[in-house]
């Protein structure tokens, strides 16, 4: 595999880390915000899931837009996005304008969800396609991590305030979403466009020369030139991707989107400070649990990044899942009488320890990569959409009820709700998700149309 592809996927994945650090940093930023204007909790809810409602529409916007300005002009659109909704964020004066600013966020966000995996897929040679695409969910973790560390560096701090007055802590935090939002302006101007999306729209040319810079020999170019012309239709519509035939990629793809996020990952790491500070830690020791679950998801997705390529998707997912089952058991286990003391903090602790490696590890790194992959080349930008919509819709669920379920039901009522949650996503996987480990975008594609796709386990 040439240094040239891992580049590419390494810039494009950018995207993953403004997506992780955008989403991520809110969880510090809440502590603070409080102070520089009044805040509910039903407040802080909306705040944070503003930027869920915002992606829900980048995801469906991009998919379109992806397919007729090209791959790499959506991800600069969306970068630009960036930018400006950071800067708003910064300098919100209400909890107002915060959630309108946050919602703009949202929608690149959504739009880097939806297209920069699909990107990357389309680049890829099949031999090395998960390590590459599960990049982009390993900077939305790295993301994630970055903005816990920003969090606990800037969590109470005074000097920010000299610089952007009163609440500079958690202005800041929003503010250095910009430098990323520019690298990756930058390095997609000289990125090359998907040979496969340039085939879609008839430049066979261009993307032959693309192509040759991407792969080893003359001979593999044209071998793969010929296997996507086999697979190059009229652009397919919105009915298409509904019909029957394409149920069953559908399912997959939306269905392991929705388990990521009701198998409660995202709630644990927008929650984990305020659920840790109601449990009766103070803020930096709150904030620092965040820092060690953003260390636990970078290194437990650096094994993924692996293992979707060579233990594959399917059987990752079903080796996994059982133990995330068996770590949130443990984290209601502690919290059944309360706030942990003694030695039940130490379960808590290896429970959500645990939890993140084996729920992280597996369908989380897994999502984007399986919706990447199941759709055919005429559908795959308005596929990837719904499998977006899908994650986002449930994330926003998740999210608008996660401390509400923890007031109603209980920390400990919760987190066993979640273990249920993974247990069904692993009945799911072995139901209905099949292996694409080491098989071509277009051989997927081929099992779609000959009925074969679901037994490809």
């Amino acid at each position: 595999m040439r240094a040239h592809v891992l580049l590419i996927a390494g810039i494009a994945a950018l995207g993953g880390l403004l997506f992780g650090y955008d989403t991520g940093i809110i969880s510090a930023a809440l502590l603070f915000i409080g102070e520089s204007f009044p805040i509910t909790v039903v407040g802080k809810q909306i705040v944070t899931a503003a930027i869920v409602a915002g992606a829900l529409v980048g995801c469906m916007g991009a998919g379109p837009l992806s397919d007729r300005i090209g791959r790499r002009p959506t991800v600069m659109v969306a970068a630009i996005v960036f930018m400006i909704a950071s800067v708003a964020s910064t300098v919100a004066g209400s909890v107002a304008s915060l959630t309108a600013a946050r919602l703009v966020l949202g929608l690149a966000v959504g739009a880097a969800s939806q297209i920069i995996p699909v990107y990357i897929a389309e680049l890829a040679p099949a031999a090395r396609r998960g390590a590459m695409v599960v990049m982009f969910q390993l900077a939305v973790v790295g993301g994630i991590l970055v903005s816990t560390i920003v969090g606990w560096l800037l969590g109470g701090s005074r000097v920010a305030d000299g610089l952007l007055g009163e609440g500079g802590d958690w202005r800041l935090m929003f503010l250095l979403g910009v430098v990323p939002a520019a690298i990756l302006l930058i390095g997609m101007i000289v990125l090359p466009e998907s040979p496969r999306y340039l085939a879609l729209k008839g430049d066979v040319a261009k993307a032959r020369a693309i192509l040759a810079r991407l792969r080893p020999s003359a001979a593999e170019v044209e071998t793969e030139l010929a296997a996507i012309g086999e697979t190059v239709h009229v652009e397919g519509r919105w009915r298409t991707l509904l019909s029957g035939r394409m149920r069953p990629a559908l399912i997959a793809g939306a269905g392991v989107a929705m388990f990521s996020q009701i198998t409660g990952t995202n709630a644990v790491i927008y929650y984990a400070p305020t659920i840790a500070t109601n449990a009766g830690l103070g803020q930096n020791a709150a904030l620092l649990t965040s820092l060690v679950v953003g260390v636990t998801i970078v290194l437990t997705t650096i094994f993924g990044t692996w293992a979707v390529d060579h233990w594959g998707r399917r059987r990752l997912m079903l080796r996994f899942l059982p133990g995330a089952v068996i770590g949130l058991a443990m984290i209601g286990v502690a919290f059944a009488h309360g706030a942990p003391t003694g030695a039940m903090r130490w379960v808590a602790a290896a429970g959500l320890l645990g939890y993140e490696v084996f729920n992280v590890g597996s369908i989380s790194a897994a999502i984007w990569l399986v919706g990447a992959e199941v759709f055919p080349l005429s559908v795959r930008g308005k596929g990837m959409s719904l499998v977006a919509l899908s994650h986002w819709s449930f994330d926003l669920l998740v999210t608008l009820t996660t401390l509400s379920l923890v007031q109603g039901l209980g920390t400990a009522a919760t987190f066993w709700l979640f273990a249920g949650m993974n247990l069904l996503a692993w009945g799911f996987v072995w139901r209905f998700v099949p292996e694409t480990k080491g098989r071509s975008l277009e051989e997927i594609e081929a099992s779609l149309q000959n009925g074969t796709f679901a037994a490809a386990r």
